[in-house]
């Protein structure tokens, strides 16, 4: 894979991700753990990246988490969901 595929699949996926992301903000916990459960597989590291990018990567995933955890518990999130689509834009920023 050429770097720019490869930068050009993560900026996909943080696409991909901060669409999810808000499409599950607008839903009850119960459909919005499943979307966020989804996501996953598109914020795994694939450690191929610049660390820099990586970090941000990280940094979506465990926001994205903390979301999950705080709905999953019936705790409020509001903060949360804008937490984890910054984080995710940053992300996206950095991998193009």
């Amino acid at each position: 894979m050429t770097r720019w595929s490869f930068l050009y699949d993560r900026f996909r996926k943080g696409c991909q991700v901060i669409e999810a992301l808000k499409a599950a903000e607008r839903e009850p916990a119960q459909k919005a753990l499943p979307i966020l459960n989804g996501l996953v597989g598109l914020v795994q590291g694939g450690g191929d990246a610049p660390l820099e990018v990586e970090e941000a990567r990280s940094s979506a995933f465990m926001a994205i988490c903390e979301v999950g955890k705080a709905l999953h518990r019936g705790q409020p999130a509001d903060r949360l969901w804008a937490s984890a689509i910054d984080a995710t834009e940053r992300w996206m920023s950095l991998a193009r």
